[in-house]
């Protein structure tokens, strides 16, 4: 059975900003929220595999994990900064047509160099699998973390209805590239401690 730290962990760290939330808010804005359903449903699909992935290799994670978390940092962080110079260079209302958002595929597949969705996943899976199935944790997981991350969705799809202006457009694409880009440093900040 799941104890309430896990429905507090869980909910903090998929509601708290993040990647994952920034590039949502984004697509909401952009590509408003049923268009961005697809991202989210591959997010919770890429974490839930990760954590899938991180209970068969545990043992094997943990003791490369030193090896692995710098290279990890640095190719997640490379992903941010290219994301934050698409965001950055996102068109105007009327460009929407020709972009679109990431996919179910692409959503999944950001997470193995998101390094805010590792430590949130693999901390799950050591905390609380030893008290609870793999596939309750991975459910409960899911379960907690879509609301949470349609949260972000919804909101940037609200916001985009007042977007409309290019300049507004452009200057909320701008903050939001920022952002990340601020994230991205803050990780690789930590990444070198």
């Amino acid at each position: 059975m799941l104890d309430p730290s896990f429905f507090s962990y869980v909910t903090v760290m998929s509601i708290t900003p993040g990647p994952n939330n920034l590039m949502l808010a984004t697509s909401g804005v952009n590509f408003g929220l049923r268009r961005t359903l697809p991202m989210m449903f591959g997010i919770t699909l890429g974490c839930a595999l990760q954590m899938i992935i991180a209970s068969l290799l545990l043992d094997v994670l943990l003791s490369w994990m030193s090896v692995i978390k710098l290279p990890l940092t640095m190719l997640g962080c490379a992903w941010l900064v290219w994301l934050s110079w698409k965001i950055f260079r996102a068109g105007a209302p009327e460009m929407q047509e020709k972009a679109r958002p990431m996919s179910v595929l692409g959503g999944a597949l950001f997470q193995a160099v998101n390094p805010k969705a590792w430590l949130m996943t693999c901390n799950v899976m050591l905390v609380y699998t030893a008290s609870s199935s793999v596939v309750t944790v991975v459910a409960g997981f899911a379960l907690l973390n879509l609301p949470c991350i349609l949260l972000w969705a919804a909101a940037g799809n609200r916001l985009g209805k007042h977007l409309q202006v290019a300049w507004k457009l452009r200057l909320f694409n701008s903050v939001m590239a920022l952002s990340l880009l601020v994230t991205t440093f803050w990780m690789l900040m930590e990444a070198f401690r």
